[in-house]
């Protein structure tokens, strides 16, 4: 067969749009804009209509029943895939926690607070085997619950009542995670091309596991965490010890929630390495359709019970491997351990001498005793000495680790959804935790037209308003819904010291902003946004529109010992084309970068370009550079970056300095100058579209109101009280 489609012996058909991934029209392109990132999970993909709520179906959710039912399905082994010792506690704590565990705090990205394990690259993972029969064993619950409880709540809260089966008391749950229906597009996992690359190729030195690039997490491409028969495969305890503290912090762990988090997570449960690899069928995303998107069934054999293959290690490390206790360290400081092979050929740790009755039983057969085992990453457990101390200490104090891991399993399994706003549900712990991001409610009480006279009676120009209001709120992330400008923590450590916000300007604007707050019963933030929107409605006036910001007043302000401030410092922006910056120059194009913050704020295309374009004249670029500013009227909230970029009466000229000039084609004269992500505005088709329709004629009022619609959404981003 030679690979022309009208060769292969099946009746030809036309066929004229791209319906397979396989070729686009942009790969003669490789390097456009992927703007697929601000589109994704619109409102065409969703087949809720527009008023779909899913806070409100909550509010109809029998969660008592829903918990009954997922206890019942823990211990009602089903025929077609069996549970282990007729229980599928470890089946469903691995599937919460592959589901949560891909979260890294670099990006906020990753995490279950989606239920994006359901689509690929994560539903066909080599570290994700058989998390697609998890989910077809919770099928039937999700059916006779719907719309009252999404995906990624029910695969979260199946680990959790997972662990509550086994004996543990947990800390607490909150439903609240809302389904994406196709796979993300803006997730960054790595750059190679092959399942399981070794490790060297995400990292500047593979024995220095901080040099990883960023954001990842994971040491593979298609791990979760660390590969379990070593580096890169080479059993070495150390080593690997290494990697999973760089890796855990890249999850927002300390050591001791990863040790916790080690144990607890192999208290129950087992690996499976019954099999080869080879004799498997493809993952979900390759399978053939008879196979109806589940992967890595066995192709001969029975594949099931005993003879199931996933990481291709084989065993359990607990005695009881279906209980919560102390087993864990029991098994793993009560004896010597050895390098031997699992049957499909994996490194795995087995003890030199063990007696019979402290063996695992078979998986089916209560008579017969199975060796337990360890991986690489539970030996550095017991031979780095930070790792070994908590250890220790755990099984010195078997409440305090209940309680450890209690708390990194919440962790865990929440860290991706934002403050305490967002939970819902009978069982959200009362204690606030600082990993939450706590903000107190603010005042709603005071008069915000006095507030804002005062603000207009300052010596504050209009810049040093906007830009102080816009460095606070442009913190937020939609990934792990962290940032923006509720709590004022701009005023706070780290962030009033990050150079993207200009410290001494924003001392000078802090030192004015905040008497007007204590004489008006305001929050600092409020009153800080109020600002931004004072300088907004001023930069109209100028421009001839009378338009009000719209404000709702309610912010509060967080304090030192609210803010955990070591976990902030990945927020710290360290580009932003809206204000024309970057802190240094990086090998990523601006225009690209500028892309991957407007996706973390939650922007559109639309809503990107018309505030970089505003931005622009209203002269809010970072340490006043006129870089951009295409008009000669700064300070008017006017059409004149998009008129000026899409004239042809100019011609643009690179510098030796990387910079641009706009030369007037008459008289060469230079009218302004401008960066390269301006420039772009221009250039890019689909950028210069928009930048178009708000250069045109009749679209000025258009402009002025997308523009505050959108400063709008940035201010409010973070205002989940509003939503509640």
């Amino acid at each position: 067969m030679d690979g022309n489609p009208m060769n292969t012996g099946k009746c030809p058909v036309m066929h004229g749009s791209h319906t397979s991934t396989a070729s686009q029209n942009t790969d003669w392109w490789p390097s456009a804009l992927n703007f697929d990132i601000l589109h994704q999970h619109d409102a065409k993909t969703t087949p809720y209509g527009a008023d779909f709520d899913y806070r409100a179906e909550l509010q109809k959710l029998d969660v008592e029943a829903l918990k009954a039912d997922v206890r019942k399905l823990m211990v009602e082994s089903q025929e077609w895939w069996p549970a282990d010792w007729g229980s599928y506690v470890g089946m469903f704590a691995r599937v919460a926690w592959h589901a949560a565990g891909s979260y890294r705090l670099a990006d906020g990205r990753g995490g279950g607070g989606t239920g994006n394990q359901r689509f690929a690259p994560l539903n066909s993972w080599p570290d994700n085997v058989n998390t697609d029969k998890g989910r077809r064993l919770l099928w039937p619950i999700k059916k006779k619950y719907g719309n009252k409880i999404s995906w990624a709540d029910l695969m979260i809260l199946s680990g959790t009542i997972a662990y509550e089966v086994a004996g543990l008391k947990t800390f607490g749950f909150a439903f609240g995670r809302e389904d994406i229906w196709h796979p993300e597009k803006d997730t960054y996992w790595g750059a190679e091309r092959e399942w399981l690359a070794e490790s060297d190729n995400r990292y500047e030195d593979v024995t220095k596991p901080e040099t990883m690039d960023n954001p990842l997490a994971a040491v593979q491409m298609g791990l979760i965490y660390v590969n379990p028969e070593g580096v890169n495969g080479k059993p070495d305890p150390m080593a690997t010890a290494a990697q999973v503290r760089e890796t855990f912090a890249r999850m927002a762990m300390n050591d001791e929630e990863t040790a916790a988090l080690a144990a607890g997570g192999h208290t129950i449960g087992k690996c499976h390495g019954n099999g080869k690899a080879e004799d498997l069928s493809p993952e979900p995303e390759a399978a053939d359709p008879e196979f109806q998107g589940v992967g890595w069934m066995k192709t001969n054999g029975r594949g099931i019970g005993r003879d199931t293959m996933v990481s291709g290690i084989e065993g359990a490390w607990t005695t009881n491997p279906t209980k919560w206790d102390m087993g864990y360290f029991d098994m793993l400081f009560g004896h010597e351990w050895e390098l031997r092979k699992s049957p499909a050929g994996a490194w795995q740790w087995e003890p030199v001498d063990i007696k019979e009755e402290d063996m695992p039983a078979d998986v089916e057969d209560p008579s017969i005793r199975r060796m337990p085992i360890m991986t690489d990453a539970d030996m550095a457990m017991k031979v780095d000495p930070a790792y070994r101390a908590i250890c220790e200490k755990f099984m010195a104090d078997p409440a305090y680790f209940d309680d450890c891991f209690a708390r990194a399993w919440f962790k865990l399994t929440h860290r991706d959804m934002g403050p305490k706003a967002r939970y819902f549900g009978p069982d959200v712990p009362a204690e606030d935790l600082i990993w939450q991001d706590p903000v107190p409610a603010g005042n709603t009480g005071y008069d915000v037209e006095a507030v804002k006279a005062k603000i207009a009676a300052t010596d504050l120009t209009l810049a040093e308003l906007v830009t102080t209001a816009w460095d606070s709120a442009r913190t937020f992330r939609g990934s792990d819904m962290r940032g923006g400008a509720n709590g004022a923590r701009i005023r706070l450590a780290p962030q009033k010291d990050w150079e993207g916000n200009e410290p001494a300007r924003l001392q000078k604007v802090l030192s004015v902003l905040e008497p007007i707050a204590a004489e008006t019963g305001a929050s600092l933030a409020d009153v800080i946004v109020l600002a931004g929107n004072v300088g907004i409605e001023r930069g109209l006036q100028a421009a001839g529109m009378e338009l009000t910001v719209p404000f709702a007043p309610g912010r509060g302000d967080a304090t030192d010992e609210m803010t955990d401030a070591p976990s902030f410092d990945a927020l710290e922006p360290i580009h932003d084309g809206f204000r024309n910056w970057l802190k240094r120059d990086y090998s990523v194009n601006p225009e690209e970068l500028l892309l991957d913050r407007a996706q973390l704020m939650g922007l559109t295309a639309p809503e990107m370009v018309v505030l970089l374009g505003g931005l622009r004249v209203l002269g809010a670029n970072h340490g006043g550079s006129k870089l951009g500013v295409l008009t000669d009227r700064e300070g008017a909230l006017t059409q004149d970056f998009f008129v000026n970029v899409t004239d042809m009466c100019y011609r643009w000229t690179k510098t030796d300095e990387g910079t641009y000039e706009i030369r007037d084609r008459k008289t060469d004269a230079v009218r302004w100058t401008a960066s390269r992500l301006d420039v772009v505005f221009g250039s890019n088709s689909i950028l210069r579209s928009y930048v178009e329709l708000y250069a045109q004629d009749d679209n000025a009022e258009k402009f002025a109101r997308d523009f505050v619609a959108a400063w709008t959404k940035v201010m409010n981003a973070d205002r989940f009280d509003l939503a509640a």
